[in-house]
Formats: C-alpha cells, sequence, structure tokens
C-alpha cells in the first residue's frame, strides 16, 4: 500500500510521462523496490483511477495522469493559450510519414504531387513529431523520416497500431460528404417547401381578392 502511495505521487508530480524503469531510478538505490512490485501498483492505481474524472494513461514514453477525454473541453478553458493550428500541407506531410515510414522528403513530394516546403519538416523535428531514422542508400542518401514516441504521446496513443487504418479513414471521409449531400438535399427541400407556401399563400390572395370583386359586382348587379 506505501509503495502505491510513493508511485502515485511520484507519477501526479512528473511533468512527463515516466517509465516502471524511472520511477524505479527514483528511489534511492539501496531502497529500490522491484519493478514487478512497481508494475503491480500502476495497474492498481489505474483500476482505482477508472471512475474518476482523471486516469493513469499508458502511452509510448510511459505512464501520464491526465482528465478524460470526455472532459477535456471543460479543462481546456482554463487555459488561455490556443493550441497551434497546423496547415493542411503540414497534416498531410504527417500522415504519409506516420503511414508510410519510413519516408524520404522525395516520396512525400511524390505521393503529395506538390513540394513539401522546408519549414513544414522543421517544425515537424522542431516539435519533435518526427526524426530521421536512417538514410537510403541512394545518390544523394536522402534521409527517412519516422515518427516518435512524442508523436504517440501527443496524439494520445501507445502504438502506431492505434491509429485508425486507411480504409477508416476513408469511411470517415464518405461519411463526413454524405452528410453534407445530406444538408444540402435538406436545404434545398426546406426551399423548395418554403417556395411552395409563398406560392400557395400568394394564389390564396389572389383567389380572396377575385371573390370579393366578384361580390362588389354582384352588389353592384
Amino acid at each position: 500500500m506505501e509503495l502505491k502511495r510513493i508511485v502515485e505521487a511520484i507519477l501526479f508530480a512528473a511533468n512527463r510521462p515516466m517509465t516502471v524503469k524511472q520511477i524505479q531510478q527514483v528511489f534511492p538505490e539501496i531502497e529500490q523496490p522491484d519493478s514487478l512490485d512497481i508494475q503491480l501498483a500502476i495497474d492498481a492505481i489505474i483500476e482505482e483511477h477508472k471512475t474518476r474524472p482523471v486516469e493513469l494513461k499508458k502511452l509510448a514514453s510511459g505512464y501520464r495522469f491526465q482528465v478524460k477525454i470526455e472532459l477535456s473541453r471543460w479543462v481546456s478553458r482554463l487555459f488561455e493559450e490556443k493550441p497551434p493550428k497546423y496547415s493542411r500541407a503540414l497534416l498531410e506531410t504527417l500522415s504519409i510519414i506516420a503511414y508510410r515510414q519510413p519516408v524520404t522528403r522525395g516520396e512525400i513530394e511524390d505521393i503529395r504531387g506538390v513540394s513539401v516546403s522546408s519549414s513544414i519538416i522543421q517544425t515537424l523535428l522542431e516539435r519533435e513529431w518526427v526524426r530521421v531514422i536512417a538514410h537510403k542508400e541512394v545518390p544523394g542518401r536522402p534521409g527517412l523520416y519516422g515518427t516518435t514516441k512524442q508523436f504517440l504521446d501527443y496524439f494520445n496513443i501507445e502504438s502506431l497500431t492505434e491509429l485508425p487504418t486507411l480504409q477508416e479513414i476513408q469511411n470517415l471521409d464518405l461519411a463526413a460528404d454524405n452528410s453534407q449531400l445530406h444538408k444540402q438535399v435538406d436545404s434545398e427541400q426546406q426551399q423548395t417547401r418554403q417556395q411552395a407556401t409563398e406560392e400557395s399563400l400568394e394564389d390564396t390572395k389572389i383567389n380572396t381578392a377575385a371573390a370579393e370583386t366578384n361580390q362588389e359586382q354582384a352588389g353592384l348587379s
């Protein structure tokens, strides 16, 4: 029980995800608990927080306390600084690296059909989302880019296998297109109904006016 409390305190105070090994190294050398005992403590903490607003999440770099996703939009209101917005070109480049890694800059450009600016690559490197993991054995030995643990941590996943498949992405795009189409059809139908209603009202006015005219003429007769 005491070990669990200490481990929980260490993870709560840490400003980065921590592995079992890193937690173990926080203890004085002569007091270091067995790694299995630390893992059991972590598992117990995860279980305890299943019904709480915060969770102990396992990421690529280790374990981290974080607010549960369904509550994040409320907590985000505490922070004035808004997350940066990234261009479509940057996100496309990052996606290609994530799904086709290892990949060279030239191969990314072939897939996108346009050149990749140096600023995009530099931004991804500075964010530590990608890195050069090797060099391709061709003339010029271009760098081969791959994603990092920081990339996985940022997107709240433990491994690349948790990324949606390309088929799932295509289905999402198709669903979004269908949704937009339905909205457009609904809008057109609403406009048609409104126009029909206006025409009906106009016809009613004309018929009423004609009836009143006929009554007047009948009275004069």
